[in-house]
């Protein structure tokens, strides 16, 4: 079978064309729901997917009429994608997701209906300030951590980091169902005070190239005693008065930036996290070894750690859409591996 998975995200859209479980073709581009948000529609998101869709087709050498399946993750089912699909309430694992998926028809963007697969949010009614920090959502992790655990064997409950643009905290039980989850807009924040404040000038506009680790702890523990606004402005005091190289920099302000994440961890009621639960950080290299760190030095955890590598992580959205496909009954468990 030619089957062509999406992963269409807040700025990027990635399609992948899988024949027998093996990835045969790929395209990005750098378009995603936010240009909806911008232009008021969603023209761009469609280009985006014709797009991909064509190069995986043209790389792979294959006609648009021999595509046997189309899935679809991420937030191109929000609102502002090409169709709303109502997130799943926790808990939710294979068997919630699956029934969830919603078959969409978009003839200016391919022939076949396109599986378009929900999202899930934490088990909560109305939203106030008296639970508004137990509630979160998700849209595309939730492909992903089906892979993941997978990928990884994992039988028992976990606690999954998995940081990028937002870092999500995502619990998940011994039937590998996902019990909620918590968001920080960490990366957004990172690279916000990297490009965008006085602080640029003062890390070359650029985010650290190799991990510092007495500067990484020192920034965290900074931002920790008072606060992550003071401990940014630091980042211009080293820059000034002291002869901390621009990468030591880079690192303070990293740390003081993820300490926050280290605070949602251990306090948010969005999760259910206890210290012996076993950890898996997933995300960039720089920032796996960071959260790693910084988790280990803090103290305030002492189950099992597991750090995934980049060719445990790789595709990971593809995978879980396959295997989310399989559990409805699509494709055989086969076309998965």
């Amino acid at each position: 079978m030619n089957i062509l998975t999406i992963d269409a995200g807040t700025t990027n859209t990635r399609t992948l064309l899988w024949r027998a479980g093996a990835v045969v073709a790929q395209a990005q581009l750098e378009t995603g729901v936010r240009n909806t948000a911008i232009d008021g529609h969603n023209g761009a998101l469609k280009q985006a997917l014709r797009d991909t869709i064509a190069s995986v087709l043209a790389s792979a050498g294959i006609a648009p009429s021999e595509v046997d399946l189309a899935l679809a993750s991420g937030m191109i089912s929000s609102p502002m994608g090409v169709q709303e699909v109502a997130h799943v309430p926790a808990p939710a694992g294979l068997a919630q997701l699956a029934q969830g998926m919603q078959a969409v028809d978009l003839p200016d963007v391919l022939a076949q209906p396109l599986w378009l697969i929900p999202g899930v949010r934490n088990q909560h009614g109305a939203v106030g300030l008296h639970n508004v920090e137990a509630m979160d959502m998700m849209r595309g992790e939730e492909t992903e951590v089906v892979a993941l655990l997978e990928r990884l064997q994992l039988r028992g409950a976990a606690t999954l980091i998995m940081p990028g643009s937002h870092t999500k905290l995502i619990s998940v039980d011994e039937q590998r169902r996902i019990l909620g989850c918590s968001t920080t807009i960490a990366g957004e924040l990172l690279q916000a005070i990297t490009q965008h404040t006085l602080i640029k000038q003062s890390v070359d506009g650029g985010f650290a190239q190799t991990l510092v680790p007495k500067m990484l702890l020192a920034g965290a523990a900074a931002a920790q005693k008072t606060g992550l606004a003071r401990a940014c402005f630091s980042v211009r005091t080293l820059g000034q008065f002291s002869a901390v190289e621009c990468n030591e920099r880079a690192n303070f302000l990293m740390g003081a930036v993820l300490s926050g994440d280290l605070l949602a961890l251990r306090n948010s009621t969005a999760i259910q996290m206890r210290p012996d639960t076993p950890l898996v950080i997933t995300g960039k290299p720089m920032l796996r070894q960071a959260l790693g760190l910084l988790i280990e030095e803090h103290g305030f955890f002492y189950g099992k750690r597991i750090i995934v590598d980049d060719q445990q992580q790789a595709n990971l959205a593809g995978h879980g859409a396959l295997l989310i496909a399989a559990a409805r009954g699509l494709i055989s468990r086969q076309e998965t591996v």
